[in-house]
C-alpha cells in the first residue's frame, strides 16, 4: 500500500521524536507552523548548565530526497532533518544538519548557481553518490542528536542504567 503525504509526515515525525527522546532530549511541537516542526531541548540542571534548545524543520520521504529552501534561513539556529525510506523501517535513516551547513552542501553540489536557487530553493529526489557522500557526516546515530542540539557530549548521569534508565 502506498503511503499518502500526511502519513509519511506523521511517520517521519514519530521517528524523529523517538530519536530525540532516545538521546535524552525533550520535544515540543509548536502550535503554529511557521517553518519549525519540532523543538528539541534539554532543561534539567544535572544534564546541562542552562536550558538548550534548537528548532527543527523535518523533511520526510519514502525514498531519498534532499533540498534546501532559502525561506528557512530566517529561522535562527534551525536544524534541517531529512528522514528517508519511511516505507521500509530497516532502511530508514535520518540526516540532520544546521541550515547554514545544508546551504554549504548545496553550494558544493553547484546548486546555488542554478535558476532554481535564484528562485529560492533547490531539491533533488534522487541524490547522487557525491551528495550522499557529503551527507554521510550528518547521518544521525544514537547520541548524535544530543551534541547537535546541546552543543556538547552528554555527561553520564550518576546512577544511570546502561539502557538510559528511568
Amino acid at each position: 500500500m502506498e503511503l499518502d503525504s500526511q502519513v509519511v509526515e506523521l511517520l517521519g515525525r514519530q521517528r524523529l521524536v523517538a530519536e530525540l527522546l532516545r538521546d535524552g532530549l525533550e520535544v515540543a511541537v509548536p502550535v503554529r507552523d511557521r517553518g519549525v516542526d519540532l523543538i528539541a531541548y534539554a532543561d534539567l540542571s544535572q544534564q546541562v548548565a542552562r536550558f538548550a534548545s534548537r528548532p527543527i524543520q523535518m523533511k520526510a520521504a519514502t525514498t531519498s530526497a534532499f533540498g534546501v529552501d532559502q525561506k528557512y534561513g530566517r529561522i535562527a539556529d534551525l536544524i534541517l532533518a531529512y528522514v528517508w525510506h519511511l516505507d521500509d523501517p530497516q532502511a530508514a535513516v535520518t540526516f540532520a544538519l544546521p541550515y547554514a551547513e545544508a546551504v554549504q552542501v548545496a553550494a558544493a553540489m553547484g546548486w546555488t548557481e542554478t535558476a532554481s536557487w535564484q528562485q529560492g530553493k533547490y531539491h533533488s529526489s534522487s541524490p547522487s553518490k557525491r551528495l550522499l557522500g557529503l551527507l554521510e557526516p550528518y547521518r544521525m546515530t544514537q547520541g548524535s542528536w544530543w551534541g547537535l542540539v546541546v552543543g556538547s557530549p552528554k555527561s553520564a548521569e550518576p546512577g544511570a542504567a546502561a539502557d538510559g534508565g528511568a
